[in-house]
């Protein structure tokens, strides 16, 4: 039941990524952590205090970030490159397409200040596409993981995973409701059983989910929680055979709806199980300056439009 899962403390992902990379450091020696003058931003400092030979400030230039890092895998190094999520994806996708993905190098992106909860920065930074850029390269492992604990144990799997990556995470805090040992990179997480609809839902929204859920709960309507951290490889079991029990669905993500989590469970569905799908997220739109739940609110990523999508899509079966 979803009224058990309970909030285990409060505090931003980007923080679980500074101690994520700190531990998988202390563990493997090739790991390397460069940044785009955004140390403090990308909570490197237990890093750089602790592993100052194995830290690169690049300054601002990321396009030469990308293919510093791409360079330092021909060492057997493991390169983490930081900085915003706008600026590691649309500022650099040229060097991540040419030299990562196209290379095959094992390069971990890590993206910072992801979606509009971003909040004030505006939508100069608010990136609402890079799910998208990124998982439409070949080869490209994408994962958005959902809190402070989920984003820590993704930043050190993915020092043990052969490839490039891109995770994605975020600014503001936000609930802890994970634990670090259900994450494994490619497999969804279920939070309930239900039978009514089923919610798949990626990063900040996955709470928003869980939120929706207990109040469908207590409406009387049986409600299938799943996360989707990884975004690619795509846990198409888990997501088919929830459609298939449910025969309705809502995505939720804090990204466009236009090439996200939606579009790949749209096409997983449409391939092997059609089935009705409302979509939570941004509209074909860019962001605007705004505190962060504000924003979410305005833009109709909030608790109540999860609600009544899922109300929706069951009238729709």
């Amino acid at each position: 039941m979803l009224k058990n899962i309970q909030v285990l403390g409060n505090k931003d992902t980007r923080s679980g990524f500074g101690d994520g990379i700190l531990e998988a450091a202390r563990k493997n020696s090739n790991i390397i952590a460069l940044t785009a003058d955004l140390a403090g931003s990308l909570k490197l400092n237990g890093f750089i205090k602790e592993f100052p030979e194995r830290f690169i400030q690049c300054g601002i230039a990321e396009a030469n970030m990308i293919g510093i890092a791409a360079g330092l895998t021909i060492g057997g190094k493991i390169p983490y490159t930081t900085t915003f999520a706008n600026f590691s994806t649309g500022r650099v996708y040229d060097q991540i397409r040419q030299s990562v993905a196209y290379s095959g190098k094992n390069v971990k992106i890590c993206a910072s200040h992801a979606g509009l909860t971003l909040g004030e920065d505006g939508a100069t930074h608010q990136i609402l596409e890079d799910i998208g850029l990124m998982k439409m390269l070949p080869g490209m492992t994408v994962i958005v993981p959902a809190d402070y604990n989920q984003t820590k144990a993704a930043t050190m799997a993915i020092a043990d995973y052969e490839g490039p990556v891109y995770l994605r995470f975020g600014r503001p805090v936000w609930p802890i409701f994970t634990i670090e040992a259900d994450f494994v990179i490619g497999k969804a997480q279920q939070f309930s059983e239900g039978t009514d609809v089923t919610i798949f839902a990626c990063g900040h929204m996955v709470w928003k989910s869980i939120e929706a859920g207990k109040i469908l709960e207590e409406q009387g309507i049986s409600v299938e929680v799943i996360n989707i951290h990884t975004i690619k490889p795509l846990d198409v079991d888990a997501i088919i055979n929830s459609i298939r029990k449910t025969k309705c669905a809502v995505t939720a993500e804090e990204h466009n709806i236009i090439g996200g989590l939606g579009d790949s469970i749209a096409q997983t569905a449409a391939k092997h199980c059609p089935i009705p799908i409302e979509f939570i997220g941004t509209n074909d739109t860019f962001g605007e300056s705004g505190k962060p739940l504000e924003l979410l609110k305005k833009y109709g990523l909030e608790t109540e439009n999860i609600v009544a999508a899922a109300q929706k899509v069951i009238s729709r079966k």
